[in-house]
């Protein structure tokens, strides 16, 4: 594994690879080939750059962590448990319970900031969601569907056979950039989940 790793060359900081903590500033060196305040902007421009990595991680790993859950989802509801004996089906029900539960210990979170009419867009746009997602068990054409439709919303080339919900494309909208794209990536993976049940849209 490669480790970052930071070297004092003279009174500047130089940087290489990922991983490692940001430099001390040296104050007692003032007389660098650098300017005191060119140095600490150098500085400050290094941990902008960490910081925005450590936001598109955190959000990999939000990704990954509601990826787990689907899986385990369609474990829970995988149509091979009818081919198992009741036995069996408890002992992959208990596996799939210890394992969501372990899952459910990881909090990660990306914070947006956000005015109140982009809180409300978003807000409905997870209700939206919510909704498809609790109608997926009831009939899993007709959520494949409006999913679609929702993909459709989010997209510059929306697919012409399932068209776009409105109500949906007005709520995406009014929401920031980031949540705009972390929407459609859920979206994705709802679609990708129907993928998996061989689950087609209606004609």
């Amino acid at each position: 594994m490669e480790v970052d790793q930071y070297t004092n060359v003279g009174s500047e900081w130089s940087y290489s690879g990922e991983g490692s903590r940001l430099p001390l500033i040296d104050e007692s060196s003032a007389l660098g080939p650098q300017a005191p305040k060119d140095r600490l902007i150098a500085v400050l421009d290094q941990v902008e750059m960490r910081v925005e990595r450590l936001r598109r991680d955190t959000v990999r790993i939000e990704e990954e962590r509601d990826s787990l859950l689907s899986t385990l989802d369609s474990v829970k509801h995988s149509e091979l448990l009818s081919d198992i004996s009741e036995c069996d089906k408890e002992d992959i029900t208990r596996y799939t319970d210890r394992i969501l539960a372990r899952a459910m210990t990881v909090e990660v979170a990306v914070r947006t900031d956000r005015d109140p009419q982009q809180e409300e867009a978003l807000h409905q746009v997870n209700l939206y969601i919510d909704q498809l997602v609790m109608s997926v068990h009831e009939d899993a054409v007709i959520a494949h569907t409006r999913c679609q439709t929702y993909m459709n919303a989010c997209t510059s080339q929306p697919d012409p056979a399932s068209g776009t919900d409105k109500n949906f494309e007005s709520a995406i909208l009014g929401c920031t950039l980031d949540d705009q794209k972390r929407v459609k990536k859920r979206l994705q993976g709802l679609l990708d989940y129907f993928a998996k049940l061989n689950v087609t849209t209606c004609s």
